[in-house]
């Protein structure tokens, strides 16, 4: 897979911008506030129809304009695909083969992406929402059906912390009907999405050992743990997973209407990593962090291509030079002749290998473009 056009209009700091790239290596070299990462961005967005910066999807509308719109055509094995994106104020419309798309769920798949940037370094070491999000965004590339399902966990959710906060700390919910209408949605929603996240741990555990293991000279042994709710096993059936997660909500039932937040759930799992059974984001140097986390990228390369049977397009935005010359170097091997790659950098001095020497280069200055 590769995205062979991209076209730009009012987006971020570009009015008007039209970029062709080779199916190989392109790089886009500047100093920093340029617009190298509004161009990686906007592939990203393209994508997923959401950034990995912002939020505020306004943000990447040009400063007074009605609009911003990216255009892209993207190169499939079994042909090509025109992909357009619109966004504005009231909203985003995706387009796949000029035909308006009725859900952005339906639209996101299509093209396959995977970013790494220094914000993803904190995937390891962050916060558990970043590592959800990670969770997500992956299982949402390879599985329209997930992002369908999470999206319905999440409107239940916030159904259901919207009532216990309308009656936080009323002693008479305690047993009330409508909260047990709730609570057995949440429940049948959130056994959904558990499933799903062990099933995707599975697969990147397979993938993300042995990289790891090659990074490492074999020095060590890496496994990530799905931490979902305490006492929950993986091998458990449906409804064996739902009675206990049904008894873990009634246990807390009366925390949750002091708080008025529901306390027991998938929005509150995390991802552990250890590394020869020490807890990497307690324990692990920065080093091992770093190795973690270019594991999971590799992996979710590897992991993209067994289950769409095509290569995704790799991001690098502005991460070679956080990384020393033995992981650069790993990475650089690894993506080489197969997979489409972006990279941002403010020089190519520092990064020596031939799959950069022979790259398309474009030269960012003040928001323009030269090739």
């Amino acid at each position: 897979m590769n995205i062979e056009h991209l076209q730009l209009t009012n987006y971020r700091n570009y009015e008007s911008l039209t970029l062709n790239f080779s199916p190989k290596i392109n790089v886009f070299i500047g100093e920093n506030a340029q617009g190298k990462t509004n161009v990686m961005e906007s592939i990203y967005v393209l994508a997923m129809a959401k950034s990995h910066r912002t939020s505020n999807d306004k943000e990447l509308i040009r400063w007074e304009a009605e609009y911003g719109k990216i255009e892209g055509v993207v190169h499939k094995r079994y042909g090509e695909v025109p992909m357009e994106l619109t966004i504005s104020k009231k909203g985003k419309k995706g387009k796949i083969n000029h035909l308006e798309q009725s859900k952005l769920s339906e639209y996101v798949g299509q093209m396959n992406v995977v970013m790494f940037a220094p914000e993803d370094l904190n995937v390891v070491k962050g916060s558990p929402q970043i590592r959800r999000r990670f969770i997500d965004m992956e299982i949402g590339q390879i599985s329209p059906v997930y992002l369908h399902d999470l999206l319905t966990f999440q409107k239940i959710l916030r159904q259901r912390n919207l009532y216990l906060k309308q009656n936080q700390g009323r002693t008479t919910l305690m047993n009330d009907v409508m909260l047990d209408v709730y609570t057995e949605q949440y429940i049948q929603a959130a056994i959904k999405i558990i499933r799903k996240r062990y099933e995707f741990m599975d697969l990147l555990q397979a993938w993300a050992e042995p990289i790891h293991k090659g990074i490492s000279q074999g020095k060590e042994q890496l496994v990530i743990k799905y931490a979902t709710i305490s006492g929950m096993e993986r091998d458990w059936s449906v409804q064996e997973m739902a009675t206990y997660l049904e008894q873990k909500l009634m246990d807390t039932r009366k925390r949750e209407i002091d708080r008025g937040v529901t306390l027991v759930g998938p929005h509150r799992d995390d991802l552990q990593f250890f590394v020869n059974n020490y807890d990497v984001q307690v324990y692990g140097s920065q080093g091992q962090q770093r190795t973690t986390a270019l594991s999971l990228k590799l992996a979710e390369i590897e992991l993209i291509k067994q289950e769409t049977r095509e290569a995704p397009i790799l991001l690098l935005d502005d991460v070679l030079s956080e990384l020393d010359d033995t992981r650069q170097s790993h990475l650089l091997n690894t993506i080489q002749g197969e997979v489409q790659t972006f990279v941002t950098t403010t020089s190519v001095d520092g990064i020596h290998h031939e799959t950069i020497k022979n790259a398309k280069m474009f030269h960012v200055k003040q928001g323009t473009i030269e090739q």
